[in-house]
Formats: C-alpha cells, sequence, structure tokens
C-alpha cells in the first residue's frame, strides 16, 4: 500500500509536491484510524452528543433554518435532551472527543410500523469526508438487523445530507411533513430496502 501511494505522488508532480501529498495521506489515514464509533455509556459521553447536537446544527443548517432558531439554540439544552433520551445513542470519538452521533430505533411513524428509523445522525462539519457519517450509519443498520425498511427524516433543502443518503442507498418515497423550526420548513421521507 504504501509503494502504491509512492509512486501514484510520483506521477503527479516533483518533490516538494510528493512530500506535500505524501503529508497529507499521513494524517487523513491518521484521522481516519482514530475515529472509534461506540454506544454513548458515560455522562461525559452524552455531553459531547450535546456539543456536536448544537454545533452541527449551527453548521449544517445556516441558510436553510431560521438564523433566529439556530443562533437560540444551546449546548445546555442540547446537552439535557441527550441525557433525557440516552438510548440507542451512538457516538464517534476521536480520542476523547465526541465528533460525531447518530441516534436509531424502532419506526416513529404509523404507516411504516415494522421499519427502523435512524432518527438522527450529525458530525461536526471538520470531521465531513472522513467516512465518519458512513460509519455512524453502518452501525446503526447493524443494530437495526431485525428490519427490512430503513427510513430517515430530512430536511428537504438539506442538499448535502441528500446526497450522503442518496449515496448510501435511500430513495424519496414521497411523504413530506411541515416542521417550525423559527419558521415552517419542509422534511421529506428517505427509505433504503434491505436487499
Amino acid at each position: 500500500v504504501e509503494q502504491v501511494k509512492l509512486e501514484v505522488c510520483r506521477k503527479i508532480g516533483n518533490d516538494e509536491e510528493i512530500e506535500f501529498l505524501w503529508r497529507i495521506i499521513i494524517i487523513m489515514e491518521e484521522k481516519i484510524d482514530s475515529i472509534c464509533i461506540k454506544l454513548a455509556e458515560t455522562d461525559e459521553e452524552l455531553c459531547g452528543k450535546g456539543y456536536v447536537h448544537c454545533t452541527s446544527w449551527q453548521e449544517a443548517y445556516r441558510g436553510i433554518v431560521c438564523d433566529r432558531y439556530l443562533d437560540t439554540m444551546t449546548v445546555e439544552a442540547t446537552t439535557a435532551r441527550a441525557r433525557q433520551f440516552p438510548e440507542n445513542t451512538l457516538i464517534a470519538k476521536d480520542k476523547e472527543k465526541v465528533v460525531g452521533f447518530a441516534v436509531y430505533g424502532p419506526s416513529r411513524d404509523e404507516d411504516l410500523p415494522d421499519a427502523g428509523e435512524v432518527v438522527a445522525i450529525y458530525v461536526l462539519s471538520e470531521y465531513y469526508n472522513h467516512k465518519i457519517g458512513y460509519r455512524l450509519m453502518n452501525e446503526a443498520f447493524s443494530r437495526l438487523k431485525e428490519y427490512n425498511t430503513i427510513f430517515v427524516w430530512v430536511l428537504e433543502k438539506n442538499e448535502r445530507a441528500i446526497r450522503f443518503y442518496q449515496k448510501y442507498g435511500f430513495e424519496f418515497d414521497g411523504c413530506k411533513k411541515q416542521w417550525n423550526l423559527g419558521t415552517p420548513v419542509s422534511i421529506v421521507r428517505m427509505i433504503k430496502k434491505r436487499e
């Protein structure tokens, strides 16, 4: 593997470019290798989930959700919610820092009683493009193994999340709801059936 990386680097540039790219590859590998996916078990981990919840909403939903709503969110409130509902919470940790989470469980939708649901999945923006969301989704799917159908709800204008779900194999099923997050926003349901 190391030899292949070196050959690729050699074909694309001079020695300085090779060294620069080599360092990037090493940094990316270290970041990916340091991530652990596990169930949230401690109060410290639930506090980390609360931080990620608040911060990732403010990062991902700016321009989609009312700024006033996002600006009034607090880590204290999202941490209280994490402590109130700790069940089925997966976290992604980079060493001791919680950098992402997913919440899963049985369907809350009456029209899909025999399905599983990924209720939430968020990653801090500085950890985007490191397959953390993918690893969280894989773990959620493994814990929802008794369900042939799994679904998510996503903000209709959250193009980044929709692309992520589509790459994972989710498709729109035509269901749509309104939420009030300072102003009305639409959420749409996406479903994946196991093969």
